[in-house]
């Protein structure tokens, strides 16, 4: 019985002595900082008691430590208290508490947690030790992304208002430029010539018919910004002339030019059956010309970028609807800012000559230019639609200019009523009949955007980012660029640069790899690289020099001297 006694006894007695050593364990607390990339782990030990902890300098098995094996983190020498002036091999004695800390850098920047390791082993002041403690803490941080994103919420707070006023000023030089391009130039001459007209007569007609021309501009801008609005809702991505890839689109502006251009040379003049338009017009003072010539140069100036254009728009595209308002109101209003002058101080218009046969001469020159304006939508509408749909169109066109012509000759203000109501009738007839019957723009007649190749030269392949990045990889100059057969900027600098011979060779003694992209009906590839570097639309060019991470974007007008010193 005494040798059971003694056993039972010597049981609890390390039993005791077992739970008393097992729940003396430290309290640890962790806390993180972190700036940007860069932090600190600290953790803070709480010693009971009776005890302490002791850490060999430059121990590399010592039992005290932070460590973490965590993915996209870089680790720093862990900081320990008390240890400056000390030598390798020495023991400090920690007692109450010590804390400990682990410097960091994130590599990767979705990384949200990191997974601390650390040991300690407490010690009776007697000298005798517990058994190592190990345990594992999970630790949240800030994921990189979600600081730049603050960050960019940060500057955009202080920088937003700046930056924005920055491209609406952008956006009304652009507008101002817009008046020099050759899509606008003829209408614009036509509006000074109606106003040499009203010089005249009453001096408050001028600025009558100027606000007149500004208020149709404005309005057609708010009813291409609301366009891009609701767009942009549905989750599209839009660039600058998007509409110039829709067939029916291009084709009714053909019809407005065409038929403006015609009335020009007096083979009709429009007219209601029955009422003097001259009386007409002179009481309201050519208003509603000035109105609809606001609209004729709006809807012609979308084809060309002007070169302060591009990046305005391309910016507006990606703001909330305020900013898209206002960016296209402030073109409108650079666009009209000729005019504007002109009402306002109406004694500009003596820099203009006087009335006379030039008159006549001129407005026929314009109607020539006009001509030539509807040659150049139709060159556009052949890469839109299939080469039948086009013959019939150019016939619709013949049929219709028929129609003007009958309209002029029979329905004029000489004849009876009856006779004017009878002519328009048939000139109705002739022109919805033929278009009824010619016109038909459906998926079966248009051209597939993913098919059209259209590049400046033969040697220009077509864009995919597939062969890009096989260029690229094999360590190749790459040039891409971006157009559309309607894109006017695009043109001239085909004709200046991309078709040049010495540029050409130059191409090929610097084996430089070419890639064009056409944009003539909508691609969805490109209008994703032009949201990705914010452009408003064609022409778009980025140069990738061989082993370069990015690429170089090039101006939206270019010149021989642009390449040459790009592409060394």
């Amino acid at each position: 019985m005494d040798v059971i006694k003694k056993t039972i006894l010597l049981l609890v007695i390390l039993f005791s002595v077992v739970s008393f050593l097992s729940a003396q364990e430290a309290e640890v607390s962790f806390k993180v900082e972190q700036d940007g990339d860069i932090g600190q782990i600290e953790a803070t030990f709480t010693i009971p008691d009776g005890h302490h902890q002791s850490y060999e300098i430059d121990d590399e098995y010592a039992q005290f430590y932070l460590y973490s094996e965590t993915p996209g983190l870089e680790l720093g020498q862990v900081t320990y208290p008390l240890t400056d002036g000390k030598e390798a091999g020495e023991i400090i004695k920690y007692y109450n508490s010590i804390t400990l800390t682990l410097p960091f850098k994130i590599t990767d920047p979705e990384l949200n947690k990191i997974d601390v390791d650390y040991s300690y082993q407490l010690c009776l002041l007697s000298g005798a030790c517990l058994r190592p403690m190990f345990n594992t803490e999970e630790i949240s941080i800030t994921p990189l992304s979600e600081l730049l994103e603050i960050e960019q919420e940060a500057v955009g707070e202080t920088s937003s208002t700046s930056k924005a006023l920055y491209f609406i000023l952008l956006a009304f030089l652009g507008g101002i430029i817009l008046n020099v391009m050759p899509c606008v130039l003829p209408v614009l001459s036509i509006r000074a010539m109606s106003l040499v007209r009203q010089s005249q007569g009453d001096k408050s007609q001028i600025l009558k018919g100027s606000l007149a021309y500004t208020f149709g501009i404005l309005i057609s801008f708010a009813i291409l910004a609301a366009i891009v609005v609701i767009i942009k809702s549905t989750g599209e991505s839009l660039s600058w002339g998007f509409q110039f890839q829709n067939p029916w689109f291009v084709f009714g502006l053909i019809v407005l030019i065409w038929v403006f251009t015609l009335s020009l040379f007096d083979v009709f003049q429009l007219r209601v059956p029955g009422m003097n338009m001259a009386t007409q017009a002179s009481n309201k003072g050519g208003l509603a010309g000035s109105f609809f010539s606001g609209i004729f140069a709006v809807l012609l100036a979308t084809p060309c970028t002007a070169p302060l254009l591009a990046p305005a728009i391309g910016f507006a595209f990606q703001q909330p609807p305020t900013i898209i308002f206002i960016s296209f109101i402030m073109i409108g209003l650079g666009l009209a800012l000729p005019f504007l002058i002109l009402g306002f101080a109406p004694k500009a218009v003596k820099l203009i000559p006087k009335p006379g046969d030039w008159m006549t001469t001129f407005s026929e020159i314009m109607g020539f230019l006009l001509f030539g304006t509807a040659l150049y939508l139709l060159y556009s509408l052949y890469y839109l639609i299939s080469g039948n749909a086009f013959l019939h169109t150019l016939t619709f066109l013949l049929i219709l200019s028929f129609a003007c012509w009958i309209y002029g000759r029979f329905a004029g203000p000489i004849s009876s009523v009856l006779k004017q109501w009878i002519w328009t009738i048939v000139a109705l007839a002739l022109i919805f009949g033929s278009a009824h019957y010619l016109l038909d723009y459906n998926t079966d007649t248009v051209i597939v955007g993913d098919e059209s190749h259209n590049p400046p030269t033969a040697e220009w392949q077509k864009f995919s980012e597939e062969i890009l990045q096989q260029y690229r990889n094999e360590g190749k100059p790459v040039l891409v660029a971006f157009g559309a057969k309607w894109c006017t900027s695009c043109k001239v600098n085909e004709a200046n640069v991309f078709k040049k011979d010495d540029i050409r060779e130059f191409f090929k003694e610097k084996k430089v790899e070419l890639l064009y992209g056409d944009n003539t009906r909508k691609n969805e590839l490109i209008e994703k690289w032009l949201t990705k570097y914010q452009r408003a639309g064609v022409p778009f060019y980025i140069y990738f020099a061989p082993g370069a991470e990015e690429g170089v974007v090039l101006p939206e007008i270019i010149y021989s001297s642009t390449i040459t010193n790009l592409i060394k």
